[in-house]
């Protein structure tokens, strides 16, 4: 047994393979987030078929039952060694009437979150009206598009294909998802296009970017025209037809911030069916387009599945989080001790968050909402030195050393922090951590650095002993 390893849990790394070279791809891996793939298209296109085919698994939901609702999902995938995610967006079985509507606008979220899209047609039917609505959105989409024509299991087929010219989104190249003819051909394309990180992560300037998101009639679109209104100031409305995504600029304490897709929220939609499936995808689209989201909470009600779904997405997407307690005009002093009683029992993985209680109706404490947000913010965007993190590490190490597992006590190498929005952490170790200490280390985090109002990742990255690497 060497000395190290009698010193307790911090390495002598002499003994330890961990070059500059290890450092930089486990960096690079966590601070690039994966170039995003959309696939859009009808109900019963071979969507979900045609995911699992990429992906080389089945993870997609392949039969859809009429009338079942299902979140937009994403999955990691590979091809040839790039990485990248993919967007499965199917799930809904929509009358006839809201059809064409709600393909455009599922195209029009996929416009806005992924770095190029997969548009799948069925060559058998040919080009619908919802198909060519779609297909106009995405031709001044700016973005690369795919036309999958689906279902091509035969030459006689291959013909039909080539009709799909008419889409005017250039040669349809024909696949069967079924059968997996084509799909390799149509990756390699579609990898030749892909950056290597996804260009809609990057912030930009501008700004700051803002969801305003939460469960049906919750306030969203009262609170949105009281900060509007307040100030007198809509700078304007960017963009255009009912089927874009529209950004409101408003100017709050002397600052212009953009409230992200927000006219989705204000929009009545009235068709029900596939409407509450395209209310998810709408609020996951706002949140990846924004930096923040501002989690609207009907503070007079007891808190729903639903509230805990909308926080959930935004924990996923690593956005800056406000929670805003709405109609608290409402709230009579009985709530108010419930209320506080549901948030320890069911709010307790966002404690970090800040908490506003506001009424959009009466304007109460709505100005408390821009303090909140710069919070928030500063947090998503800070950075933590290397050689602080390590020696914050060491101590906390040393007072509180990880679970032994296998008779063996992990040990933490080193520490960096890969990237900020959010703030992720990579812990190069020689054992596994459990998850319980993972939230512990989180929550030390914490208490030394602060980070309220954002969520914080924590990858671990287990090192090998010397010579113990298979060659």
């Amino acid at each position: 047994m060497s000395s190290s390893d009698s010193d307790g849990t911090w390495a002598d790394e002499s003994d330890w393979e961990l070059g500059a070279e290890d450092v930089a791809e486990a960096i690079e891996e966590a601070a690039a987030p994966p170039p995003v793939v959309a696939v859009v298209g009808r109900p019963n296109v071979g969507k979900s078929t045609l995911v699992n085919r990429i992906l080389g698994r089945r993870e997609a939901v392949v039969q859809d039952v009429p009338g079942v609702t299902r979140d937009r999902v994403s999955y990691d995938a590979n091809w040839l060694g790039r990485r990248f995610t993919v967007q499965d967006t199917g799930g809904w079985e929509p009358d006839a009437k809201g059809l064409q509507q709600l393909v455009a606008e599922q195209a029009s979220v996929a416009m806005r979150t992924a770095d190029a899209i997969i548009f799948v047609v069925d060559a058998v039917v040919g080009a619908t009206a919802a198909d060519q609505a779609a297909a106009k959105l995405l031709q001044r989409s700016g973005k690369p598009v795919f036309l999958a024509a689906n279902k091509v299991d035969s030459e006689r087929v291959e013909a039909d294909a080539a009709e799909l010219w008419s889409l005017g989104l250039g040669e349809p190249n024909p696949v069967s998802a079924i059968h997996g003819r084509g799909v390799a051909d149509l990756l390699d394309k579609l990898i030749d296009v892909l950056p290597t990180v996804s260009e809609m992560a990057s912030g930009g300037g501008g700004p700051r970017r803002v969801a305003l998101v939460g469960k049906p009639n919750v306030g969203k679109s009262s609170l949105l025209n009281r900060l509007a209104a307040e100030e007198r100031s809509v700078v304007h409305d960017v963009a255009g037809t009912t089927v874009d995504p529209v950004d409101s600029l408003i100017e709050m304490d002397g600052k212009v911030w953009r409230f992200v897709d927000t006219a989705g929220l204000r929009r009545k939609v009235g068709q029900a069916s596939g409407h509450e499936f395209y209310a998810s995808v709408r609020t996951h689209g706002a949140i990846d387009a924004a930096e923040v989201a501002i989690v609207l909470i009907d503070a007079s009600l007891p808190l729903t599945e639903q509230d805990q779904r909308v926080l959930s997405m935004v924990i996923e997407a690593g956005r800056a989080l406000v929670l805003a307690f709405n109609k608290w005009d409402l709230v009579d002093e009985d709530r108010r001790y419930l209320l506080e009683k549901e948030i320890d029992r069911e709010l307790a993985q966002v404690a970090w968050a800040p908490r506003v209680n506001i009424s959009a109706m009466t304007g109460r404490a709505v100005q408390k909402l821009v303090p909140a947000l710069e919070k928030s913010l500063e947090s998503w965007d800070t950075r933590v030195p290397t050689g602080r993190l390590n020696t914050f590490f060491k101590e906390i190490v040393a007072a509180t050393p990880p679970p032994v597992r296998g008779g063996k006590q992990p040990r933490i190498l080193f520490v960096t922090q890969a990237t900020a929005r959010p703030p992720t952490f990579v812990l190069f170790t020689t054992g596994f951590l459990e998850a319980g200490y993972r939230r512990f280390l989180e929550r030390r985090l914490r208490e030394t650095f602060g980070f309220e109002g954002s969520p914080i990742r924590i990858n671990v990255r287990v090192r090998e002993k010397r010579g113990s690497r298979s060659r």
